[in-house]
C-alpha cells in the first residue's frame, strides 16, 4: 500500500483559482482602494479545503475501506507547520528589534497561539474587530484563517467516519453524506448569519460557524464527482459543457462582485459571504468535467498557475512584510506598498523552493506517521514556549525609566473616564459627570466622542471659576452627527451611538446651558452632504436653548502611534537613521474638507462658532509626538491629558474672543 496517502488528479482550475484568491487578499491588504474587499480569498480558500479534504478523505476510504488519521494528520502537518514555524521565527526575530517594547507583548501573544493553530480564537475573544484600525497592528493577523482551517483538518476526519457509519438504513453513503453536509451547512450558516449581527468577532473567527463554507466544498465533491451523476438519465455531455461554462463565469462574476462591492464598513460574513462562496463552488463544480472550457482555461493561465503555487506562502509572508516595512518607512505611498508586495512574494518563492516543497515531497515523512506528528507536536510546543518567552522578555524591557515614560503616555486620558461617563458601545444610557455647585449660576457642557473628550482638561481648567458648572456627556466613536453609522470594531451599525446622541441632545435643551462644547473626530466615514445636514439637524435641536455652541476642529491623525514611535527610538536608535521621524503633516485633505463643511453647517446659526487649535497642537503645519519634554499623542490621534491640560490657557483665549467668560449672559 502507498505509505504516502492519496492524491486527487491536479486541476489547473483550482491552481488558478487559488491564485485569484491570494491576489485578492494581497490586494486588500496592500490597500488598493478598488478591492477593499479582497478579503473574500480567505472565503474561497474554505471553499477549496472542504472541497479538497473531502474529496481526499472519502477517495481513501472507498479504496481501503477505513481512514487512517495519523497519516492525514501526518500529511497536513508537513504541507502546512514547515511554512508557518519559518515565518513565525522570522517575523518575531524582526519584531523584537524593530517594534517598541509596548508593542511586542500584543505580538508575542498573537505569534504564541498561532504557532498552535489558536490564533483564531485569540482575536475572537480579545474582542479583535478583523476590520478596525487596532487590528491592522497585529502581525499575526492573518494567521486567524490558518487556526480555522487546522480545526477543520482536526474534526473533518471523524465527522466523515461519523456520517458514513451513523445510520444503518437503506440508502447509499453519497446519500448519506450529503444529508450531513446539507445540515452542517444549514445549522452553520444559520448560526453565522445570527452572530454577525450579535457576536460578529464570532462570526468571523470561530471555526464552527464558517463549517458551512467548508461543507459547501464537499458537497460541491458529493454532487458532482460522485459516479452516480452519470446515470443513463443524465444530461448529455454537450449539455453538461454549456451548463459548466455559464457555471464557471457566473462563479467568477459572484467573486468579482463581491471584491468590488464589500469594504471594511459592512457586517460580514453574514449573508453576504454567501456570494464568494456560492462562487467558488460554481467555479470549482463548473470545472469537474470542464476543463479544457470556458472559465477553467483562464484559470489555467501559466503565471496563474506560477501564483497559485506558491499561494500558502505568500498569505504566510505578505502581512507581516507589509506591517514591519510600515514601521520603517511610514507612507501611503501606494509604489512603496507594491514594493513590500513584490518583496513578500519573493520570499514566497523562496521559502516554497527550499522549505515548503522539499518537505511535502518527501516521503519518509509520512513512512511512520506517529513520529511526524509526534515531531510537529514538540515542535509546535517548542515555538510557542519561545513566544512566552519574548512575552516575558517584553515586561523586563518595559521596566526602563524611558519606556515606562512612554508607557504611561499610552494611559494619559482624562479622569472622566475613571469616573464612568462613558459606556462606549456596551449600552446607550447617557451618563453625566458634573463638576462645580448645583446652584451655579452658569452651566457649559462638553459633548462628544474620545476626540472630544480630550478636551476636558482644558476644559476643566478654563471654567474653574466661581458660578460656573461642567457637565460632561461623552460616547466613544458617536459622532456629533445627527446620522447613523457603521462601526467597523464591533461589525455592526452603532444603534446605541445614535440612541445616545438623541437623549443627550435633549437632556441638553432641558438644561438650557450657557455654552455647549463639540468635539469628533474627522474620519468617519460620512460624505459632504452627511456631514453638513447631519450637523446641522444637530444643532438645531439644541441651539434655541444654548447660549452659544462651538463645534472644536477634530485634531490631526498621525499615520503611527506617538509613544510607541518616541519609544521605538530610544529602544533601538541604531536602526533610526533619520531624526524627527515620529513627526507629520498636521492638515490633510479629508480633515481640511471636514472643517469646511462643518463651517457650512454651523453658519445657518447665529449662535455657533468653530474653534480651531490645530496650530497650537502642530505650530506650523508639523505635528510632533513630544514637545518640550510633554509627549503629544497617547496614541495616533487622542492627545494626552498632560499636553491638553497645557493648552488650557490658549483654550481660554479663543473662547473669550466670542464669549465674555468672567460676565456671561445666560441663555433664557
Amino acid at each position: 500500500m502507498d505509505t504516502r496517502g492519496y492524491r486527487l488528479g491536479y486541476r489547473s482550475d483550482i491552481e488558478g483559482l487559488r491564485a485569484i484568491a491570494i491576489l485578492l487578499v494581497v490586494a486588500a491588504h496592500a490597500k488598493v482602494s478598488w478591492l477593499a474587499g479582497g478579503f473574500i480569498g480567505v472565503d474561497v480558500f474554505f471553499v477549496l479545503s472542504g472541497y479538497l479534504i473531502t474529496g481526499l478523505l472519502l477517495q481513501e476510504i472507498d479504496k481501503t475501506g477505513h481512514l487512517r488519521f495519523l497519516n492525514f494528520y501526518a500529511c497536513r502537518l508537513r504541507r502546512l507547520l514547515p511554512a508557518l514555524l519559518l515565518v513565525l521565527v522570522c517575523t518575531c526575530l524582526v519584531a523584537a528589534v524593530t517594534l517598541a517594547p509596548g508593542e511586542q507583548a500584543d505580538q508575542a501573544v498573537a505569534a504564541a497561539t498561532a504557532s498552535v493553530w489558536l490564533s483564531n480564537i485569540h482575536f475572537a475573544f480579545a474582542k479583535l474587530d478583523y476590520f478596525s484600525p487596532g487590528a491592522g497592528s497585529n502581525l499575526f493577523l492573518h494567521t486567524w484563517s490558518l487556526g480555522v482551517e487546522e480545526q477543520f483538518y482536526l474534526i473533518w476526519p471523524a465527522l466523515l467516519v461519523w456520517a458514513l457509519g451513523a445510520w444503518h438504513g437503506k440508502g447509499s453513503h453519497d446519500k448519506r453524506l450529503k444529508a450531513v453536509m446539507l445540515l452542517i451547512a444549514a445549522i452553520s450558516l444559520s448560526a453565522c448569519a445570527v452572530m454577525t449581527r450579535t457576536a460578529p468577532q464570532m462570526a468571523f473567527y470561530m471555526m464552527p460557524l464558517r463549517a458551512w463554507q467548508f461543507a459547501t466544498g464537499a458537497l460541491v465533491w458529493l454532487y458532482f464527482n460522485s459516479p452516480t451523476t452519470d446515470d443513463p438519465s443524465s444530461p448529455s455531455p454537450r449539455g453538461k459543457s454549456i451548463a459548466s461554462r455559464c457555471a464557471g463565469w457566473l462563479g467568477l462574476l459572484l467573486i468579482v462582485v463581491s471584491a468590488l462591492w464589500f469594504d471594511t464598513n459592512m457586517a460580514y460574513p453574514g449573508w453576504r459571504s454567501l456570494l464568494p462562496t456560492v462562487g467558488a463552488a460554481a467555479i470549482i463544480a463548473a470545472g469537474v468535467r470542464g476543463a479544457d472550457a470556458g472559465i477553467a482555461r483562464i484559470l489555467s493561465w501559466s503565471p496563474l498557475q506560477a501564483v497559485g503555487r506558491v499561494s500558502y506562502a505568500w498569505y504566510l509572508w505578505h502581512w507581516p512584510v507589509l506591517l514591519l516595512g510600515g514601521t520603517y518607512i511610514v507612507t501611503d505611498n501606494p509604489g512603496y506598498r507594491a514594493a513590500l508586495v513584490a518583496l513578500s512574494l519573493l520570499l514566497a518563492v523562496a521559502s516554497y523552493r527550499w522549505v515548503e516543497s522539499p518537505i511535502r515531497h518527501q516521503a519518509r515523512w509520512t513512512v511512520r506517521p506517529g513520529v511526524t506528528v509526534m515531531v510537529a507536536l514538540v515542535l509546535m510546543m517548542m515555538a510557542n514556549v519561545a513566544c512566552i518567552s519574548w512575552f516575558n522578555a517584553t515586561s523586563k524591557w518595559l521596566n526602563s525609566p524611558i519606556q515606562q515614560r512612554y508607557a504611561k503616555a499610552h494611559v494619559d486620558a482624562p479622569v472622566i473616564y475613571a469616573m464612568g461617563c462613558d459606556d462606549w458601545y456596551h449600552s446607550d444610557r447617557v451618563r453625566v459627570c458634573a463638576f462645580g455647585p448645583r446652584d451655579a449660576a452658569h452651566t457649559v457642557v462638553l459633548m462628544g466622542d474620545s476626540i472630544g473628550a480630550q478636551w476636558f482638561p482644558a476644559v476643566a481648567e478654563a471654567f474653574n471659576r466661581p458660578g460656573w458648572r461642567l457637565l460632561v456627556l461623552t460616547k466613544s466613536s458617536c459622532p456629533m452627527v445627527d446620522e447613523p453609522i457603521f462601526y467597523p470594531r464591533i461589525g455592526r451599525d452603532y444603534v446605541e451611538c445614535t440612541t445616545w446622541r438623541a437623549h443627550a441632545l435633549q437632556q441638553i435643551a432641558a438644561w438650557r446651558p450657557d455654552i455647549v462644547i463639540l468635539g469628533s473626530v474627522q474620519t468617519y466615514d460620512l460624505n459632504q452632504n452627511q456631514w453638513v445636514e447631519g450637523t446641522a439637524r444637530l444643532l438645531k435641536s439644541i441651539s434655541a436653548a444654548t447660549g452659544h455652541t462651538y463645534i472644536v476642529r477634530g485634531t490631526p491623525h498621525l499615520p503611527f502611534d506617538g509613544p510607541n514611535c518616541l519609544s521605538s527610538q530610544r529602544w533601538l536608535p541604531w536602526q533610526h537613521s533619520q531624526q524627527g521621524e515620529c513627526d507629520a503633516p498636521a492638515f490633510d485633505k479629508q480633515g481640511n474638507d471636514v472643517y469646511q463643511w462643518q463651517q457650512q453647517a454651523a453658519s445657518r446659526f447665529g449662535n455657533v462658532s468653530m474653534l480651531d487649535l490645530n496650530n497650537a497642537i502642530c505650530p506650523d503645519g508639523e505635528c510632533h509626538a513630544e514637545r518640550d519634554g510633554i509627549v503629544v499623542f497617547r496614541d495616533s490621534q487622542h492627545m494626552t491629558a498632560s499636553f491638553v491640560e497645557s493648552l488650557s490657557g490658549e483654550f481660554e483665549h479663543r473662547l473669550k474672543l466670542t464669549y465674555p467668560l468672567d460676565q456671561p449672559t445666560p441663555a433664557k
